[in-house]
């Protein structure tokens, strides 16, 4: 018989008592989130005496939960009906154990896989409360668990209003740099040759690289871009709506090097700009960019900066310096 990996059959579930068996489930069901899970759960619910235990340990999990949030001890509250039994009690301290390692409620587990669209945008409500924009071409990975909630950012770039939660950090982790906020409103951007971090309120603890020692602060209206090749952080300060204006499908930009403008425009396009060799990527552009309509801006390159825009042979653009 195939098994999935964290999925048991129902028989599997601890047959010496029916409390023994609603703790079992009670526990799996924070952490196993699969179909045949929830299947088999819903087989064994159909029992009336099933229910009623399950019920009962729920109640005494909500119980101790609340005792933990209290200065001084109290006994724990009398029930006339029904009457706690011996195994539950002993059940539920068992699952306290599994579960965490004080009385105090743990935070569902939560995963989810994100691949957004060539165009456009996608907004995630996540668990927690926190809220995900998801740029378009962009892939990330989401994964909460009861000490600390991780996103892991492929390619492409996401902006997060954070829900905060001193007890378990959201870390935004891109290759080998990493990410730490507790509540907060910022925006990372993973192209091929930087990593831009950018703050629109609060405060984040940026390290590019796993050999840095060090993290930087960032507070509102900051932003700091890392070049992959050379290893360099280059610090700004942004004007006011500046961080993550890709959500109203425009950006403007001033004084801005070509490199790092076409790293981010590939973002919006099925096969990237090349760029040539050389100090052509130094080359300062202001202007704008309708995120829908990319190639305009490459279009009008020629009139702006003293480059030409060359068609190859795989049908790839590259930019090259105009003599």
């Amino acid at each position: 018989m195939t098994r999935h990996p964290g999925i048991e059959r129902d028989n599997d579930i601890d047959s010496s008592s029916v409390d023994a068996q609603a703790a079992s489930w009670f526990a799996r069901n924070r952490n196993d989130h699969h179909r045949d899970t929830r299947k088999a759960f819903g087989r064994w619910m159909t029992e009336p005496a099933h229910a009623k235990a399950y019920a009962e340990f729920e109640q005494l999990w909500a119980d101790l939960a609340e005792l933990q949030q209290l200065d001084k001890p109290v006994p724990l509250p009398v029930r006339k009906k029904p009457s706690w039994r011996p195994t539950l009690a002993i059940a539920a301290a068992l699952v306290c154990a599994v579960l965490t390692l004080n009385l105090g409620t743990p935070h569902a587990a939560y995963e989810q896989q994100v691949a957004a669209q060539a165009k456009g945008s996608r907004t995630f409500s996540l668990p927690d409360g926190t809220t995900l924009y998801v740029n378009a071409n962009t892939r990330l990975r989401i994964d909460f668990n009861n000490h600390q909630r991780n996103i892991y950012l492929e390619l492409g770039q996401v902006y997060l209003e954070v829900a905060p939660d001193k007890e378990r950090p959201l870390w935004v982790h891109a290759g080998e740099a990493n990410v730490r906020v507790v509540g907060t409103g910022f925006d990372v951007r993973r192209g091929q040759k930087q990593l831009v971090v950018s703050v629109a309120h609060g405060q984040v603890a940026f390290t590019p690289d796993n050999k840095t020692a060090t993290s930087t602060l960032l507070g509102a209206q900051q932003q700091a871009s890392y070049d992959y090749l050379k290893g360099t952080l280059q610090q700004q300060t942004l004007g006011e709506g500046a961080v993550a204006d890709w959500r109203s499908g425009h950006l403007a930009f001033r004084n801005r090097e070509l490199a790092s403008l076409v790293d981010e425009l590939n973002l919006y396009r099925a096969k990237p700009v090349l760029l040539a060799d050389g100090p052509l990527g130094r080359f300062k552009v202001s202007g704008n960019l309708d995120v829908n309509d990319p190639d305009a801006l490459i279009k009008a390159l020629p009139a702006l900066i003293p480059v030409k825009t060359v068609t190859l042979a795989d049908g790839q653009l590259r930019i090259e310096a105009r003599r």
